[in-house]
């Protein structure tokens, strides 16, 4: 069946299209940048079409061609709206790889206007956030008055694409996140570290703006999560650094030099790289009593898992096992969802 991949020429789009193709699909490439969306579409034999979110009528166009859109083209926090707008515009079904706090608090304001139109808006089908998001309500099913949530991941030997780097830029500068009391807070990045298991040794990790502190709250009903990611202790010591001069680190004379340094990296991980990593995911729920439950969850690769998880529930979405109204993955598919994905495990430590 056919669907929208937008964002399709870059490194996670291409992924996912010729995952798509192999997988018996019919996606509609398409993006801003012709000459590239042409030559995927040459290069796969699908149709395509190429357009920017700001031209409304060709995007609202492509998007009645097809029930559902996944959308690959960040950063997300600025190209979510227009797509979710035209979606709503339309009657198509959203999906999108986002792992951006702001985007999945944008998509939940949205949910009466969805359920109206009769839409599903879904942000993070990929390694943001499927993976944490289950692991969150499996711990919650296994102590269902838990009050705190802490999740953690790494991925070993893992590098990341231009669309991810560039994601990063947009966000140097600002402040880290928690939740706490069911309400959001700003605290410093890297306000709280640990060490959690992961490929059999401890990884040390610290707290980031993730999704999963809007979304795991969407899904469980935690008032209180934190979401760690794995750093080298070196590079902890230069985020705490970096505190005393967010002012300079958010202006556009500093971005644009990184944004520079981007365009000269890799697209993204070689198939090679991706084959030889893995993440990492650990989490633990604590209740008022201080009780504790701990799961962990081995992944393949992020990349890889993004392309399964995003065609496994596109596929779910193509077949009408759907929910209208803004979803979280394992709010909609369980906790079992990412069990799903090929290569996975997870296992109870206690």
């Amino acid at each position: 069946m056919s669907f929208l991949l937008y964002g399709a020429n870059g490194y996670t789009g291409q992924l996912i299209a010729r995952h798509a193709k192999d997988a018996g699909l019919s996606p509609l490439l398409a993006g801003r940048n012709e000459q590239k969306i042409n030559a995927l579409a040459d290069a796969l034999n699908c149709p395509w079409r190429a357009f920017d979110l700001s031209e409304t009528e060709k995007l609202d166009a492509a998007l009645r061609e097809v029930p559902v859109v996944l959308h690959a083209a960040g950063p997300f926090n600025r190209t979510a709206r227009p797509m979710m707008e035209a979606c709503l515009r339309t009657g198509t079904h959203y999906l999108d790889i986002t792992g951006e706090m702001a985007v999945f608090e944008m998509g939940y304001h949205f949910d009466e206007k969805a359920k109206k139109a009769g839409v599903m808006l879904m942000p993070g089908v990929g390694f943001d956030v499927v993976p944490t998001d289950c692991l969150a309500l499996h711990l919650k099913n296994r102590l269902p008055d838990a009050t705190h949530l802490r999740l953690a991941f790494g991925t070993p030997r893992g590098g990341v694409s231009h669309g991810t780097a560039m994601t990063m830029v947009e966000n140097l500068g600002e402040a880290g996140a928690v939740r706490k009391n069911g309400k959001i807070v700003r605290v410093p990045l890297g306000h709280k570290t640990l060490r959690f298991p992961g490929g059999g040794k401890a990884l040390f990790a610290m707290t980031i703006p993730w999704g999963d502190v809007s979304t795991a709250y969407r899904t469980t009903g935690i008032p209180n999560i934190e979401v760690y990611m794995s750093v080298a202790p070196s590079a902890y010591r230069q985020v705490k650094w970096s505190r005393h001069f967010g002012w300079l680190l958010r202006t556009e004379f500093v971005k644009n030099i990184a944004r520079r340094k981007v365009g000269q990296r890799p697209a993204g991980p070689s198939d090679a790289q991706r084959a030889g990593s893995h993440a990492c995911l650990w989490g633990e729920v604590r209740n008022e009593k201080g009780q504790t439950r701990q799961a962990t969850l081995t992944t393949p690769e992020g990349y890889t898992l993004t392309v399964l998880t995003s065609l496994l529930i596109l596929q779910k979405v193509l077949s009408s096992d759907l929910k209208t109204g803004f979803q979280t993955p394992a709010g909609a598919y369980g906790e079992g969802l990412i069990l799903e994905a090929e290569g996975t495990e997870r296992k109870d430590l206690d």
